[in-house]
Formats: structure tokens, sequence, C-alpha cells
């Protein structure tokens, strides 16, 4: 059994899909990928399973001749900061917002960047020689040495808090949930150092509760505390505290979208949006293509992934990017998504502005988005189904210029994804309800 990278590094069941042993693996072959010249830094989040693969992460970097630094628990952000300053490669243990019984590594080149196309495949090209062929041992000092490095959320803290103005938020009350996750410390610590005063919910994590019912994933307990303590906004983290999600004062969701548009309306009124142009993915709203349209700002289209986004941003040398689920990334001040980070722009911005933040968001429109994971008996068979493709035209030139189909086949499932959207909800239902019949009349029903 062999490891295959995702959309965001390798993950599956601890202990049986993500095993001690294939992790050792995974660690050999990105040490023979990317090198010893520099450390490599490892951070996990609070997961049950992350000493454990963090311990066998460790022992293949060692015995494949390379040397780690722990940083111990740390948002995904912060060990890619980590990786700028030290020019170093890194690994993150985490599953992001998937349940805590999950595991993940996401690995980094030297100085912080998610992995290349073609760094991914030395990876697992090198994974496979050593699963199928072996390896050749080390001894002596040819093996790597491990140390535990202290401090390393208070340096993320600290450049995070860097990016706007000391007190900054002084006179904000500010609710943030940090869904157990690898946040719990960093997040309220960051508000507070910039003078907010903040409630701070789920922030005991013991191993199991990451993601349960909180956080990014769940945000109804934040929307209910922020309504109870008047608060300003509500920022909201995944188990990585990679993205993030938002609350408004009034209780409403300001997701990905909505701080994409707040911010670069932000950027372009103080000169600093490079290019008028931001970076996003195919999953974004129709409602955010129209106010960047009507305010003069370039939308410039991914395929799904802060990965992506990223690449397009530096291709095109723009400042900002993201994704409707809140990866976020500014890049003057970081290389990947960070929701901490991005929580504090967004409120630099309300502050700035002096308006309340559902005044701000209201700048996005939505438009209803209906997605179908339709599972299918064939999913290779898609591009030659030609009745389905004749159905997504007929479906998009009745939608008209008020919305559009997007046709995604997943990467590694039998699986389709169908997302509809339009001006009504009724209309974007049945559309995606004609298109999944359609689907599955060309390539059938799973056996």
């Amino acid at each position: 059994m062999t490891l295959k990278f995702g959309t965001d590094g390798v993950r599956g069941v601890a202990g049986v899909e993500l095993t001690v042993e294939l992790t050792v693996e995974l660690a050999r072959a990105a040490v023979r990928a990317l090198g010893t010249d520099e450390p490599f830094l490892i951070a996990r989040d609070t997961r049950r399973s992350g000493p454990m693969l963090e311990a066998a992460l460790v022992a293949g970097i060692c015995a494949e001749g390379g040397s780690a630094r722990t940083l111990g628990v740390l948002p995904t952000p912060g060990l890619a900061g980590a990786c700028v300053v030290a020019r170093a490669p890194g690994a993150m243990i985490s599953a992001s917002h998937n349940p805590y019984p999950d595991n993940g590594i996401k690995l980094f080149e030297p100085g912080g960047r998610k992995l290349r196309d073609e760094t991914e495949a030395r990876i697992e090209a090198e994974l496979t020689a050593l699963l199928e062929v072996g390896r050749v041992p080390h001894e002596g000092k040819g093996i790597g040495t491990a140390v535990p490095v202290p401090g390393a959320t208070g340096d993320y803290v600290e450049r995070i808090v860097s990016a706007v103005s000391p007190d900054g938020l002084r006179g904000l009350r500010i609710v943030a949930d940090c869904g157990n996750g690898a946040a719990f410390a960093a997040a309220p610590r960051a508000l507070e150092h910039l003078g907010a005063e903040v409630v701070v919910l789920n922030a005991t994590p013991d191993g199991t509760n990451i993601n349960d019912g909180c956080g990014s994933t769940d945000p109804s307990g934040l929307v209910r505390t922020v309504l109870e303590v008047s608060a300003h906004a509500g920022l909201a983290f995944d188990g990585d505290a990679d993205r993030l999600v938002a609350v408004d004062e009034r209780g409403g969701l300001v997701d990905g979208d909505h701080i994409l548009a707040i911010a670069a309306l932000d950027l372009q009124a103080r000169g600093m949006l490079r290019g008028n142009a931001i970076v996003t993915t195919v999953m974004a709203n129709l409602g955010l293509r129209r106010a960047l349209a009507a305010n003069g700002i370039t939308m410039i289209e991914t395929p799904v992934g802060d990965r992506n986004v990223l690449s397009a941003m530096e291709e095109h040398d723009l400042v900002l990017g993201g994704e409707q689920s809140g990866h976020l990334i500014f890049r003057e001040h970081a290389v990947t998504g960070d929701g901490p980070l991005a929580g504090i722009l967004l409120l630099d911005a309300v502050v700035r502005a002096g308006a309340p933040l559902s005044q701000l968001a209201a700048v996005v429109t939505k438009y209803p988005q209906i997605l179908r994971n339709v599972r299918v008996g064939r999913r290779d068979g898609l591009d030659a189904a030609a009745g389905f493709w004749t159905e997504v035209r007929a479906v998009q030139r009745d939608l008209g210029a008020d919305g559009r189909v997007l046709v995604r086949p997943s990467g590694t499932e039998p699986v389709v994804r169908v997302m509809v959207e339009a001006s009504d909800e009724t209309v974007a239902t049945t559309a995606a309800d004609r298109l999944t019949a359609a689907l599955l009349t060309e390539l059938g029903s799973p056996s």
C-alpha cells in the first residue's frame, strides 16, 4: 500500500490508512526529495494521533540522514512562517477540518511553500522505490538528530500581530472559536495583544474534540455567543487554523468570498491592491464576481486548493487570494492560508471603515449554490458522456448571465461534483437535479 497526495497533502484514518510504517517511509522519501541542507521543522494539531505520527516522522527523517526540529502544537501557517524564517522544509501533522480519528501530513518545501506538482511527483516516486526496492541503511554520524524547539507559538503570534498597528483592535469585543484545534493558544493571545476584548470558545483540546461541533465546521455556537455578548464579530478556525469563517455582529456568516471582497476593497482604497486583481477558485460565488467587477477589480480563477491560488498569485505578482472555504492568503504577510492572520486583517478593515462587519460584508450578495456529489459507475467516461454535456449546455443557456454550472470529477473516488448557481434557489435545485439524472443515465450508478 502507498500514499497519494490529494489537494492538500496525504490524509487518512490514523493507524489504519495513515500508519506509523507508511509515515516513516514518507519521511524518508521527503528527505530524499527535499534534501538535508536544513533540519525539517515539524508541527501538529491537537489530535490524539499527533504525537504518534510526529515520532514516526522524526524516526524516518533521522534514519534517512536528515535532522528534525519539533515545534509542538502550532497552526499550519505558524509552521510555514517558521520555515520561511529558517529557509527550512517542514511537515505539518493535521487533517484540517476532518474529525479526530483522521490525520494527515502536509509537506512544505524549504522556505515554507507548499509542494509544487513536480516536488510531489518526486516524493511519490521515492516513496514507491522505498516500499518496493528497499533502503540504504545509515549509521553513526549518518543518522540525523532531533531536537524540540520551544517558543514557536510566541514567534507566530509576534509575526501576525505585526501586520497591523499596535493596539489596532482596541475597543472591539471579539468571540474566538478555536475549534479545540491548533489555534487554541495563539489566536486568543494575538487578539488580546492587539487590544481586543476576547471571549474564547473551544480552547480546551483533549485529543478527541477537535472540530467536534465547533470551529469553522460548525459555527452555530459562535453565532449564539456573538449575539449573547453583543460582540462586534466572531472568528472561527478549523483544526490546523489555516482557514477562517467569521460572524458579523448580527449573527450572519461571513465566508471566504465576503472576506476576499472586503479585503480587496480595503486594499484598493489604500492603493495597495497590486495589479488591481485578486485570485480565487472556480467555487467563488457569482456574487463575489459581480462585486469585484462593479469596483473594477479583476478576478483570476484557479482550480480548488490554496496551493493553486498561491501559484497564480506568484505568477501574476498579486497580494490577495483565497477560497470560499476560508483559505485566505495575504502574500505580503504569509505564504499559506492563515486563519488568525486573516481574522486580524479583517477586523483591522472594520476598524478603518468605521462601519459594522455586516455592512462591509453586504457588498457581496450571495447567489444560491447547489452542490451534488454524484457517485457514478464510470467516472473515467465523463469526458465522453455526450448526452450529459449536451444537458449541461442546455442548463447553462437557460440560466443565462444569472447563473452557471460547474462540473468537477473527484481525484480520489468515483464521484462527480455538480454545482449549479442561480439567482433563485428553486431554479438552482431543479437544474442540479436535472444534471444529476443526466449524469447517472450516462455513467450509471455504482454497483
